[in-house]
């Protein structure tokens, strides 16, 4: 199983990610880590990206997701996959369980205003919230709690629960 953890900036996708993938002994990836330099040059200059900056991107998930599937890997991929289009493009298989992880924009900025060293600013944000399509057949889990209560409920609505650890 790949589970996909989806969201703005701000909703905690890689605490919650490693957390969880640790807690089910899975790998973990972060989708942040495969975006082009073209791209991460563009996001910390405050450029939003467009569809086509993402389609290399996509494309290269989409292919790390199938041959995760292929091998018979479980892992927790957190990558922010706002637009249906893309949860299509990652949606290679029945194994691949998205995870919307939904916060107020007022803890998202709140969230934000305290990191340092991220490529995301808040006038990012405002994008990622604008092109955002909430998804409509995911589960669905509020960030205003502590990551291990995120990550229980997660586990909880997926039914990952010991005897699903391998």
């Amino acid at each position: 199983m790949v589970i996909v953890l989806m969201g703005v900036s701000g909703a905690r996708k890689t605490t919650v990610g490693q957390l969880l993938a640790s807690q089910l002994g899975w790998d973990f990836a972060d989708a942040d880590d495969y975006y082009p330099a073209a791209n991460l040059e563009k996001m910390r200059a405050g450029i939003p990206l467009t569809d086509a900056d993402r389609a290399p991107w996509l494309e290269t998930l989409r292919a790390l997701i199938a041959g995760w599937i292929a091998a018979g890997k479980n892992v927790v991929l957190a990558c922010s996959a706002l637009k249906r289009a893309y949860r299509e493009i990652l949606q290679v298989a029945p194994d691949v369980r998205i995870v919307y992880l939904k916060g107020t924009p007022q803890l998202l900025h709140q969230r934000l205003h305290s990191r340092h060293g991220h490529f995301m600013t808040e006038q990012m944000l405002q994008s990622q919230l604008a092109a955002l399509e909430e998804p409509e057949h995911a589960v669905a889990v509020n960030v205003d709690r502590s990551p291990a209560k995120i990550v229980t409920e997660i586990r909880a609505q997926l039914d990952l629960t010991e005897k699903s650890r391998s």
